[in-house]
């Protein structure tokens, strides 16, 4: 049976495929190659994330708990990195804070840039944890 951490997962997959995908869907990034007119992706951004829907994919297809697995080390990594670009305007998945350190950037604008990993992150936590009795 697939139960809930399972199709969660399958979920994450799509989602992190969406991701990879937004440069490459005429009309969604501006004349400086941003997506949104916020995030600036480029093709390292393109394999993490499907890296990461591929770990996904597998781990939903495998068992409820290597779906719960994925969620809950997947979550501390994206959730992390969104909070760290938060705070400092770089995460540390793209390499950001090693290539540009502590950015000043509007705080309105460090949320919209990090808002993705800090849900995606923060959801996947706590699904790991809502539904980890399935694991069992």
């Amino acid at each position: 049976m697939m139960g809930k951490l399972r199709w969660i997962a399958l979920g994450y997959t799509v989602a992190l495929l969406a991701a990879a995908s937004l440069n490459y869907v005429p009309g969604l990034t501006d004349s400086q190659g941003r997506a949104f007119g916020i995030f600036a992706l480029d093709i390292y951004d393109d394999l993490l994330h499907i890296a990461s829907a591929a770990w996904a994919g597998i781990a939903g297809f495998l068992s409820k708990h290597a779906a719960r697995n994925f969620l809950l080390y997947f979550g501390v990594l994206y959730l992390s990195d969104g909070l760290l670009g938060l705070l400092t305007g770089s995460g540390y998945l793209d390499l950001g804070i090693l290539t540009y350190g502590i950015q000043d950037l509007p705080f309105s604008f460090k949320i919209l840039a990090n808002l993705p990993h800090i849900a995606l992150g923060g959801f996947a936590v706590a699904y790991s944890f809502a539904f980890a009795h399935e694991a069992r």
